[in-house]
């Protein structure tokens, strides 16, 4: 397991040559970095990174969140604040052990005055909420530090179960497919499309599926496509007397649960 540390639009060097410091005491080595403000190899950032220099010179840059969790298999995000119609916040313990089952997990933190928007939430499987006092005042650097001890400490205990789950980009792509199939069938509109998808990413990114489930469910979106558009074409519902194509199930390497 490979664990990276995503910090989204963060504003001072310090603070991210200091997450970098906490990432390496705890073990992890792959720091990303979405549309930072500010300079991340500024003298303030090296000094403060102290012996994780390297690892801060190493981090990679992205435009995008989305292009950031592309290959990672579960993202994690950050938030002290309860969102309506988003998965609600956990204790770190609750979800150590799908950080640990994952192969190639992401944890992500939002900007240091505002922190992860409802969209950087979405792309989220998982919210973890940090267990504090009345006063829950955490900087950057601290909060990097305590989520990465719960997640990577005890790595070496067995795993009850492992799982080879898709890609977020595999996800985002299916997501994508499902909120252009809403639209064409009717089952929303640009209204209350958002929040319908929210709701549905919420059930099926708790399947965590693999990769050629994420293809199946995709098959039958597609099916249901050709379904409408011949539909269109021919000025009826009724199928094609012989002609309808089998369902586009497509198949891979299956995963081994």
């Amino acid at each position: 397991m490979t664990l990276a540390v995503v910090l989204v639009s963060p504003k001072t060097p310090g603070n991210i040559g200091s997450a970098a410091r906490a990432m390496l005491n705890m073990g992890a080595r792959d720091l990303r970095l979405v549309a930072p403000r500010c300079n991340h190899l500024d003298s303030g950032a090296v000094a403060m990174a102290v012996h994780a220099a390297d690892l801060l010179r190493g981090a990679t840059i992205y435009p995008t969140l989305r292009e950031a969790l592309a290959d990672r298999d579960l993202s994690v995000g950050t938030s002290a604040r309860i969102r309506s119609d988003l998965p609600q916040p956990q204790h770190p313990a609750q979800i150590r052990p799908f950080v640990r089952a994952a192969t190639a997990p992401a944890l992500v933190f939002g900007p240091e005055e505002s922190g992860l928007t409802n969209a950087d939430l979405e792309q989220c499987q998982m919210t973890v909420r940090i267990p504090t006092g009345d006063y829950a005042s955490l900087n950057l650097a601290q909060a990097v530090l305590l989520v990465c001890y719960e997640f990577l400490q005890g790595q070496d205990e067995p795993l009850d179960r492992t799982r080879k789950t898709a890609t977020r980009e595999e996800m985002e792509a299916m997501y994508g497919h499902l909120h252009d199939t809403m639209h064409l069938i009717g089952y929303t509109d640009a209204v209350r499309a958002r929040h319908t998808l929210r709701l549905w990413r919420a059930l099926l990114d708790r399947a965590l599926m693999n990769s050629a489930e994420s293809r199946l469910f995709r098959g039958l979106l597609r099916q249901v496509h050709w379904k409408v558009e011949d539909a269109a074409k021919r000025g009826t519902t009724e199928p094609r007397p012989g002609q309808e194509p089998e369902a586009q199930i497509e198949t891979g390497p299956q995963n081994q649960d």
